[in-house]
Parts: C-alpha cells; sequence; structure tokens
C-alpha cells in the first residue's frame, strides 16, 4: 500500500497551506473539505496525482 499523508505549512501571515499525497483522484477532496472548514480558502491548485486513475495498478515481472 502507497503511503498517505498530509503537509501542513503554517506561513508566517498566519496562512495554511497543505499537501496532500499518496490519494489519488477525487477521494482527497473529502480531506480537503475538512481542512477547509479551519478557514477562508484563498487558492487552490490539483497537483498532477489528482487526476491519475486510483484504480491503476502497476505490475512489473521480470525474468531470473
Amino acid at each position: 500500500m502507497q503511503s498517505q499523508e498530509i503537509e501542513i505549512t503554517i506561513l508566517p501571515d498566519g496562512r495554511v497551506e497543505y499537501l496532500i499525497k499518496g490519494i489519488k483522484g477525487a477521494r482527497c477532496e473529502t480531506i480537503s473539505a475538512l481542512l477547509e472548514q479551519l478557514g477562508q480558502v484563498e487558492q487552490m491548485e490539483r497537483t498532477g496525482e489528482y487526476y491519475e486513475d486510483d484504480t491503476h495498478v502497476d505490475v512489473t515481472v521480470s525474468s531470473s
């Protein structure tokens, strides 16, 4: 299972930035909605991970 984490940064002026990692697709919006209850959203930017298919499985086969 891939690691999932939320990186939260509190800036000197009191603004908060966060980055959700390891959660693909729209599932991260549930977490984002929870964090957005803490204050007013000034800017939102989706990462490339948001647009990845969360049902995709990578399989590597190698021969000896």
